[in-house]
């Protein structure tokens, strides 16, 4: 069966940067420049992956994700957010309805690519929004007058589940701190405690990076997202 996009978005010379970055990835791009329109076909349709304008007459595509995300064929298939809006309002909301990366404008080529290689294998589980990816990494966690300190065991775009010298009450808010590697300064945010496992495990999910740590996240995550899925590598040149 042929791969397929649906790139949702009202400026032509966006669409035609995505498909000729698709088309190099032999992914067919179907272009959709209204959302009412898109609504329809992914009741129809199933897509590999879509792209969505962030902000475009209604419904955009925070509206349109929260839509696929209720049900239907693509209920599970990866979002990739579209946005000129680098503000961490936006962010917050295009993750809050659905989407799975954000892409921002004006679009770098081969940021796209590695993006969508990424997506295509992302959502693993309906609970997850991002594929988590075994990684032991240092983390300090601090919530008023508590701190912690631990080891990933895991890592996504949207949160990690570590092992910790001290547990923090379910539901608190937490500022992190995610030492990814030696030489490189941390990435930090807020989050906080979605479960604690046993004496000494914590699931947190960050729900406050800035614009800029969340590009250092994803940026530093997607080559081990695609060194796991071999089939998503690029060709040999």
């Amino acid at each position: 069966m042929q791969k397929r996009a649906l790139v949702v978005d009202d400026e032509a010379a966006a669409c035609q940067l995505i498909r000729d970055g698709l088309l190099s990835s032999g992914i067919d791009a179907v272009i959709v420049m209204n959302g009412r329109e898109a609504t329809e076909l992914l009741r129809k349709e199933k897509f590999l992956v879509v792209l969505l304008d962030f902000r475009m007459p209604s419904p955009d595509g925070t509206e349109i994700a929260r839509e696929m995300r209720s049900g239907g064929f693509n209920q599970m298939t990866p979002i990739i957010m579209l946005s000129e809006d680098q503000e961490l309002r936006a962010v917050s909301q295009g993750f809050q309805a659905g989407a799975n990366f954000f892409l921002y404008k004006p679009i770098d080529k081969s940021r796209l690519l590695k993006v969508i290689r990424a997506a295509q294998g992302a959502i693993e589980h309906e609970t997850r929004r991002f594929r988590r990816v075994p990684f032991r990494s240092r983390v300090d966690v601090r919530s008023g007058e508590i701190e912690a300190s631990g080891e990933t065991i895991n890592v996504s775009m949207d949160g990690m589940l570590l092992h910790a010298n001290r547990l923090i009450p379910r539901g608190a808010a937490v500022h992190v701190s995610l030492h990814l590697a030696t030489g490189m300064r941390p990435v930090v945010g807020m989050g906080s405690v979605m479960r604690t496992v046993g004496e000494n495990e914590m699931a947190i999910r960050l729900n406050r990076l800035s614009i800029a740590e969340n590009c250092r996240l994803q940026e530093f995550l997607l080559p081990m997202i695609l060194q796991e899925r071999p089939e998503m590598s690029p060709p040999a040149a």
